[in-house]
């Protein structure tokens, strides 16, 4: 599977994931030791490439569909997977379609999921492995019991991540409120977050193409995701203009997605993604704006958040800020000036714990 499916593919996934009719349906067929290749979908396209067979128009039940995988010919199902339109249909897609496959029925079904767009799944009867073909992917699915050990494995190491991800981010949180982080900090939570998130994603695949037997790997997941309170793009903004000229951080936060892991593992690649034109070394200090810190102030929504950024720009400046002067931003009474001036001050003093003992 590629390293970014699309959404389509992904719903494709669910849809065939353990607990779902479908997925039941597949089970049977392989149980059997017979092929199949399924359409998840008809139009007058799949109509034209079609011949022979017959209509059903009947519901859709995994035992229904092992029947008549016994015959030869595809089973043209609805898209929604509901209904089994037709079976014993002969498939001829545009043999001009590239293939890299040799077997005739996976052939076949790659070209159809090229040419129509629709889904197509292809079992194999000597092989026993069921492959998707959808969204210009090709897939095998693999058994559940190795999914989870892939997965077991991802958390444990989403647990290490995390791990240090609160020790680096704790430590660029004491290092902006005494005014001295380094752009080597910035870099240290910028590395941490993007491999936290990669690994996240990994793990969100595997819950979903498990179905109902990844509810614990979820549980593990979400556990482990709970709290966490760096953001890239707030860290970015905080230090967008760090060189005198403003960072496009959506183009950065983009080519941060594409550096390969090896490339993540070197903070001096991550350098020119913060600082594009490298006239900033590792271990320059830099003053943060503020974003970060004060997204974890509960009382501070996102639009004050900015104004007083804008009006600050500096976290320095804002930490240091009166009653008075926070009132003077729109939207901030004296309730949330109080609320804000708390909030910094017990992260100044939970951050320099941390930093110091």
């Amino acid at each position: 599977m590629k390293a970014h499916p699309t959404p389509g593919f992904l719903a494709v996934l669910a849809q065939i994931a353990p607990g779902t009719e479908l997925a039941q349906g597949l089970e049977r067929i392989q149980r059997g030791r017979t092929g199949a290749l399924i359409v998840l979908g008809h139009d007058k396209l799949v109509e034209s490439i079609s011949s022979g067979g017959f209509r059903i128009n009947t519901e859709y039940t995994p035992t229904r569909i092992r029947e008549l995988a016994k015959m030869d010919g595809a089973i043209i199902l609805d898209g929604t997977g509901r209904q089994i339109l037709q079976a014993g249909v002969q498939l001829m897609p545009d043999a001009q379609i590239e293939t890299q496959e040799s077997g005739t029925r996976h052939r076949t079904a790659e070209r159809v999921a090229a040419q129509s767009g629709f889904p197509t799944i292809s079992v194999s009867q000597s092989m026993q492995t069921i492959t998707l073909y959808a969204d210009g992917e090709r897939h095998v699915l693999e058994p559940a019991e190795r999914l989870l050990a892939r997965g077991n494995q991802a958390i444990a190491t989403l647990e290490r991540y995390r791990h240090r991800l609160d020790q680096v981010t704790s430590a660029l949180s004491a290092a902006e409120i005494e005014d001295v982080a380094t752009a080597r900090e910035v870099l240290a939570v910028l590395q941490r977050t993007e491999m936290l998130r990669r690994t996240s994603e990994e793990i969100s695949r595997y819950v979903l193409e498990l179905g109902i037997d990844g509810r614990l790997l979820a549980a593990q997941h979400a556990e482990l995701l709970s709290g966490i309170q760096a953001d890239n793009e707030l860290l970015l903004r905080d230090y967008s203009d760090a060189e005198g000229q403003e960072l496009d951080i959506e183009h950065a936060l983009e080519t941060l997605h594409e550096v390969s892991d090896a490339q993540l593992v070197e903070l001096d690649g991550l350098t020119k993604i913060l600082f594009p034109h490298s006239s900033i070394g590792q271990d320059d200090q830099l003053t943060p704006k503020g974003y970060r810190l004060l997204s974890q102030i509960r009382t501070v929504p996102k639009v004050v958040g900015d104004r007083l950024v804008a009006a600050f720009d500096n976290l320095q400046l804002l930490m240091s800020a009166s009653t008075s002067q926070l009132m003077e931003i729109e939207g901030v009474g004296e309730q949330r000036a109080r609320s804000i001036r708390e909030g910094l001050a017990r992260m100044a003093e939970s951050s320099l714990l941390d930093r110091y003992i």
